[in-house]
């Protein structure tokens, strides 16, 4: 764009477009009216702008009892500047959506137009050039107040034109300031909006030779693995997944607070290589995620090494093709793996989440590309996950977990007795952290259908796994003082100053039944279940979500 364009346009004798805009005197101005106008764009930062202040005050003091003076400012803050620097009787307009800018096709600031009804544009200056404005408000001096253009003494200092104002004051010529309107990244988004295109987000133009796959390696969009180009057919692909609108809000993303709108989403999902229907639950993940109970900036920025697991629930579990049964935790199924992507990079790119950022994991572990699995409900003797969670079994779930590893095999083929299977995964959970950590993190306990059978058997429930877990798990005091094989535990100073009663009592791994959340998945064959080590549970960690799932 030339910012040294000014001048008159071309004109076409369609109408101008009509607004109504808030104006500075707490109230709202709308054009067309039944008068001529003075309609001038301005911004607070332009230096030509800020020269014709007191010329388009004076026009506003002298004119406004015949024509209507419209001062359109781009900024809401630069009209609070100029009104308080001019002492403006004028009121601003304000056109900080840029929407009338756009549609007013303003390129450039100055922009001074006179409009005639039925809101007819009669005349268009760009920048600002003496001797066209002069001739332009002497000519709507002229048909406003009936004067003669022979007689009148305008632009020198008159009573006759009703005008005070002294022109010397002014340079010559200046050139105008760029329209915010016209900023390459406003404008597409404001284009978009007319042509009621719901993609708004900024788009990055990539050389022909360009090499797109690494283009967005080597900008830092991806997690080491290569990401799907998210192109606007794509993304418009990926919101036909959804019935909710491509702006609306659903988080401020920690550390950086972006703004994950539906839109920006569907775009790390599709980088992230997901289908259109697996678009709702990857929201609700990251609608979960982002709550203070989660707190995934926390999770995230551990040195640990925490990362979310989802598991999904509901009849959305069929009908997306999540997997649930063999290798329900590993590679192989598209869903699984893309919506638990999905999620990661929605926190690294919306909520600027980095490795070497504010992502300090001390070794990081592979659950930070991702981790989701389906509830294999229909195998399960007990309530799925969701319904002990207070939703009701045909409603479609995504429930997150913060966990620093896993899934950590427990392995038992010979156990024939529940209490024999439910102590074998008491005694593996003992590990948690560190063999003398207790009561500080939580587990979710992966029971495969092998198990499951076997546990069933002898009726048990939940609660009964729970009870037995804890009852394993219990160690006296005096086995959790620091010794010479380990400096983990209670201090020996601490442990003495106990009473005798306080040494000689047990402390569970879990703080309460609560820390244990059961699922059930796997193969039908193997006697292997698996577990997902906790962080720091509760409110100074993390707290397990659930949201509910928006189907379409």
């Amino acid at each position: 764009m030339d910012l040294n364009k000014q001048g008159e346009k071309n004109m076409t004798d369609a109408p101008l477009p009509a607004f109504v805009l808030e104006n500075s005197n707490a109230g709202h101005t709308s054009f067309p009216g039944e008068r001529s106008a003075l309609i001038c764009f301005i911004k607070a930062d332009c230096p030509t702008c800020i020269a014709i202040m007191p010329l388009l005050e004076a026009c506003f003091r002298g004119m406004q009892d015949k024509i209507d003076i419209h001062l359109i400012g781009q900024t809401l803050q630069g009209n609070l500047e100029l009104a308080d620097k001019f002492d403006l009787h004028a009121p601003l307009l304000d056109d900080s959506t840029l929407k009338v800018s756009f549609v007013y096709d303003i390129e450039i600031v100055p922009t001074l137009i006179w409009a005639i009804p039925p809101g007819q544009e009669n005349k268009r200056l760009e920048g600002f050039d003496k001797a066209e404005w002069e001739a332009l408000l002497l000519d709507v001096v002229e048909q406003s107040q009936g004067s003669n253009r022979n007689t009148t003494k305008f632009p020198a200092k008159s009573e006759s034109t009703g005008l005070l104002f002294d022109w010397a004051t002014l340079p010559k010529w200046r050139p105008g300031c760029a329209s915010l309107s016209a900023d390459p990244v406003i404008a597409e988004r404001l284009q978009a909006e007319a042509d009621n295109n719901p993609l708004r987000a900024r788009k990055i133009e990539i050389a022909a030779t360009d090499d797109a796959f690494e283009f967005m390696y080597d900008q830092g969009f991806s997690d080491g693995l290569p990401l799907v180009p998210p192109t606007p057919e794509r993304v418009l692909r990926m919101l036909s997944g959804t019935r909710r609108e491509a702006q609306e809000l659903i988080a401020k993303v920690p550390p950086n607070m972006g703004e994950a709108t539906i839109e920006k989403i569907a775009v790390n999902a599709v980088m992230a290589g997901a289908k259109p229907e697996y678009l709702p639950v990857i929201i609700a993940a990251l609608e979960a995620a982002c709550t203070d109970e989660f707190n995934i900036h926390g999770v995230m920025a551990t040195t640990m090494g925490a990362s979310p697991v989802m598991v999904v629930n509901g009849p959305i579990r069929e009908k997306i093709g999540m997997n649930m049964k063999l290798s329900a935790l590993g590679q192989g199924n598209r869903a699984n793996a893309t919506i638990g992507r999905a999620l990661r990079l929605a926190v690294r790119n919306i909520g600027g989440a980095k490795p070497g950022g504010t992502e300090r994991s001390a070794l990081g572990n592979p659950m930070k590309f991702t981790m989701c699995f389906a509830e294999w409900e229909e195998r399960s003797i007990w309530s799925p996950l969701h319904v002990e969670r207070g939703f009701n079994a045909t409603d479609s779930v995504v429930t997150l977990f913060c966990m620093t590893s896993g899934p950590v095999l427990i392995v038992d083929q010979t156990s024939r007795r529940a209490a024999q299977i439910a102590g074998s995964m008491g005694m593996c959970l003992t590990n948690i952290f560190h063999p003398k950590a207790q009561m500080v993190s939580d587990t979710l306990l992966v029971v495969c259908p092998e198990h499951l059978d076997t546990l069933a058997r002898d009726g048990y429930s939940k609660e009964n796994l729970r009870n037995r877990i804890q009852e394993i798990t219990m160690l006296p005091m005096a086995d959790l003082v620091v010794d010479d094989n380990s400096g983990v535990g209670i201090p020996t100073d601490k442990f003495a100053n106990m009473s005798s009663e306080m040494q000689q009592s047990k402390l569970p791994k879990f703080r309460s039944n609560s820390d244990i959340h059961i699922v059930v998945a796997g193969s039908d064959a193997g006697k292997f279940s698996g577990a997902f080590h906790g962080w720091a549970t509760g409110s100074t960690g993390s707290i397990s979500v659930s949201k509910k799932i928006e189907e379409t």
